[in-house]
């Protein structure tokens, strides 16, 4: 069996990290590895394929850098031309980026099967382009590989029933296996000089946060209030709309280049909070036990919110300030993304189907 994996931006390094893991246990699978560039810069890819032990990518597109139509649209061309030569038996897609859009377009006007890790995804947001990218990609799908029953039951609700798997979440096997390996690598806590629960972690990405003046001038302003230093990771984008908008960086924000995935590990491990608007920080704080102060009106991941561990905040200032000087005690106790074993359950599925 051939596997062409499509990957282009940071999350879908570390999830791609723990399949490919898995595929090399299994002779009977060759895999090929399609990097559509849209994460490029060495603190935002190559970082990570050299700590994750990621095979290098076979074809490395480089598409980055444009509109959102533009860069889908040169990657469907790309990774069409890349299907075509390597005829593949599936693609593999993560999550919910232009690359994993690009991927599933491709693969699905070729008839080449699409499994789709992270299906069933909603915030119920389409103004959102992570939506619309996930509603269209589950759409073209074969096998919808779902994290949580939650995302099994949007798609029931869509309609979507046949080729769905809840095979648990492929980021909690990454949080496990490189957690220890995090311990014993990373010194960024040191080269900080930050010590365990007195900083508060920070990531700002998101378009809909980013692209908004008011959004983001709200974000920095609390940030600035906060009761303690707020670490954060700088975004390109972001740090490009900051100087853009001429919003200042002061008080307690201690802005910090992107690092790599160990080093993120061990600031999310030791945070006392962690504010974001990513969704795959969301899930990381809940494997690491950290409260996760949500920098969205919504989020997909839902459960989250409902068991108690995740705070919806929006960008209010007086929110953020409330939930950023909060304490948060005994929160976790549910299990809610499989048993660390996903990416074994992905390879054993893509086995048995046949399409």
């Amino acid at each position: 069996m051939k596997i062409v994996t499509i990957i282009g931006a940071r999350p879908q390094f570390i999830k791609a990290s723990m399949v490919s893991r898995e595929i090399s246990k299994h002779d009977n699978i060759n895999e090929a590895i399609i990097h559509t560039g849209q994460h490029f810069d060495k603190n935002m890819s190559q970082i990570f394929f050299e700590e994750m032990g990621i095979p290098e990518p076979d074809y490395n597109l480089n598409i980055h850098s444009l509109s959102h139509g533009a860069m889908t649209g040169r990657q469907i061309e790309g990774i069409e031309e890349v299907l075509i030569k390597e005829n593949p038996d599936w693609i593999l897609v993560y999550g919910d980026t232009n690359s994993t859009l690009a991927g599933a377009l491709a693969a699905a006007k070729l008839q080449i099967p699409v499994a789709h890790v992270e299906a069933g995804l909603r915030s119920f947001n389409r103004n959102m382009p992570e939506e619309i990218n996930r509603i269209l990609c589950d759409r073209v799908s074969n096998l919808l590989l779902c994290p949580s029953e939650t995302a099994v039951k949007n798609l029931n609700n869509e309609g979507i029933t046949e080729g769905v798997h809840n095979v648990g979440d492929v980021m909690y096997d990454a949080s496990l296996h490189f957690s220890q390996i995090a311990e014993n690598k990373s010194n960024i806590l040191e080269h900080l000089n930050i010590e365990p629960k007195q900083y508060i972690l920070a990531t700002v990405h998101r378009q809909e946060n980013t692209d908004d003046p008011i959004r983001l001038t709200n974000i920095f302003s609390a940030f600035a209030e906060a009761p303690l230093p707020i670490v954060i990771p700088m975004h390109p984008r972001t740090k490009k709309k900051l100087a853009e908008y001429n919003i200042s960086i002061n008080g307690q924000i201690k802005p910090i280049d992107p690092v790599g995935y160990l080093d993120m590990i061990m600031l999310e491990k030791n945070a006392q909070k962690i504010a974001t608007d990513s969704g795959g920080i969301q899930k990381e704080a809940y494997f690491h036990g950290v409260p996760c102060i949500t920098l969205r009106d919504e989020t997909e991941w839902v459960e989250l919110i409902s068991t108690g561990v995740n705070f919806l905040v929006g960008t209010n200032r007086e929110k953020i300030n409330n939930a950023m000087t909060k304490n948060y005690n005994n929160l976790f106790s549910k299990k809610l993304y499989g048993e660390g074993n996903t990416a074994d359950l992905i390879i054993h599925i893509l086995e048995d189907v046949s399409i």
